[in-house]
């Protein structure tokens, strides 16, 4: 079992979300606590190397893994999701 983290970030954006999404992102939070047996996981590339990111719907979480730990540092609406 892992511990899932939430940075202050991501907590102010996961706040911002509609309650019908905020309850989709707390399944997948539920499900990062399975670390390292979560299906739909993807490795990011580029200038997010050594992160992951995981989708529900059209809304992304992004985080990474440091051993035991998984720590969420952005959520949000897939649309510019990456590019801010």
């Amino acid at each position: 079992m892992a511990v899932v983290l939430v940075t202050r970030e991501a907590q102010a954006q996961f706040e911002s979300l509609p309650i019908v999404i905020q309850t989709r992102v707390e399944k997948v939070y539920q499900r990062l606590e399975r670390w390292p047996e979560v299906s739909g996981a993807r490795a990011l590339a580029g200038d997010l190397a050594g992160r992951w990111r995981i989708r529900t719907g059209d809304y992304r979480l992004q985080f990474h893994v440091a051993g035991d730990v998984v720590t969420v540092e952005k959520v949000g609406h897939r649309d510019g999701f990456y590019g801010e």
